[in-house]
């Protein structure tokens, strides 16, 4: 390599960065990225007191990486990149076939056995009968489907053992599940389930009950026959990986809310609601647009429906909370991520009929907040 070709390739370099430089303080600061659905950093303040313990330097350090030119662009070009080298696990995300199915790690400290203890206290401290459902995710009911010796934890050893716990009534999700694994009963980009597996679990639920024989057929749900709400559903697997170029999820709403009356607690105080919050449809987090989304606590009111029914969940039952509400006079959704008092005394107080704790594995296992169970 002559002395001219490497001054000009250390000059291009330079100019090369200096203008990616110039760009970026050009560009305008973005405050989120929609794409990988998260806020991004922002410039830190300045203080001789963070410099001295490194915190503003890893705050610039964060800024320049979350603000850089294109970088959805740039990540989706990385994803594409590495797997075109072979790569299947992108952040945590297997890539399988047309879908996307997030590992799921093995537990810590513990945390899996006390939260399966802080159910049976639960069960302890309330008459009402307790059920258990723990909700497995595509990484167990599509293992096979999996890359080649790719790890992901044992589900379905778990949730065998959650079964055996005295005083809780279990909830068959596994099975009714893995009986529909070859349906479209999970996303392809998120790891929700879809509407029809969410109808798959409302059933499993209902038989756990004893109200089996109540379960609707899905031709029974007039939204079936029309079409998805929206084709343009791209999750958090999506986000999470990298890989941008799968074929976005559609999303279906298939009860109607009428003679139905919502309300939710996002802020302590009791507001009209619905079923579903179709302004989240024009948004990146369209999953929210099933009851709005996160919120400590909801309830759904049939006049029509018999018994009260409180469930304990996280967002996955969000989307069978709508088939539940055709049955029960009253549905109350608490979520313990938010939701901060007792639920023991709550079911008390609002003269309920039985409790069900439905959670998705991969949350239950990492969720520090179920130790909320126990208060009286």
């Amino acid at each position: 390599m002559t002395t001219r070709y490497s001054r000009f390739l250390s000059a291009f370099f330079c100019l090369f960065l200096g203008g990616l430089l110039a760009w970026h303080i050009l560009l305008p600061d973005r405050d989120r990225s929609d794409v990988e659905n998260r806020t991004l950093a922002q410039f830190p303040a300045f203080s001789w007191e963070g410099l001295k313990e490194g915190s503003f330097t890893k705050g610039v350090e964060d800024y320049f990486a979350d603000q850089f030119p294109f970088r959805d662009q740039w990540t989706g070009l990385k994803a594409r990149t590495e797997q075109l080298l072979g790569k299947r696990e992108f952040n945590g995300v297997y890539l399988c076939g047309d879908a996307l199915i997030a590992k799921v790690e093995p537990p810590k400290d513990g945390l899996e056995e006390k939260n399966l203890s802080y159910v049976s206290r639960l069960a302890e401290r309330t008459e009402l009968p307790v059920y258990l459902g723990l909700i497995p995710s595509a990484a167990e009911i599509r293992r096979k489907e999996l890359p080649k010796g790719a790890e992901s934890w044992d589900q379905a050893a778990f949730i065998a053992r959650a079964a055996e716990l005295e005083g809780v009534e279990s909830i068959d999700f596994l099975t009714a599940l893995r009986a529909r694994a070859g349906e479209d009963i999970f996303y392809r980009t998120d790891h929700h389930w879809t509407t029809l597996g969410a109808y798959y679990g409302y059933a499993a639920l209902m038989g756990s009950l004893g109200r089996g024989e109540e379960v609707l057929e899905q031709e029974a749900y007039e939204r079936r026959s029309f079409p998805p709400v929206s084709n343009g559903f791209q999750g958090t697997l999506y986000s999470q990986s990298g890989i941008h170029w799968l074929e976005p999820d559609s999303i279906e709403f298939w009860v109607e809310d009428r003679g139905l009356s919502v309300t939710s607690w996002r802020d302590g105080t009791p507001k009209e609601a619905n079923l579903y919050a179709s302004d989240y449809l024009g948004e990146k987090d369209k999953y929210s647009a099933f009851l709005g989304g996160n919120q400590p606590l909801c309830v759904i009111k049939n006049p029509e429906g018999t018994g009260k029914l409180l469930v304990i969940r996280d967002s996955f039952a969000d989307s069978m909370a709508p088939f539940l509400a055709l049955h029960f006079e009253e549905v109350h959704l608490l979520d313990p991520r938010y939701y901060r008092y007792s639920a023991a005394q709550y079911a008390r107080e609002n003269g309920l009929d039985a409790i069900a704790v439905a959670y998705s594995v991969p949350n239950f296992i990492t969720d520090r907040n179920l130790v909320l169970l126990t208060q009286p």
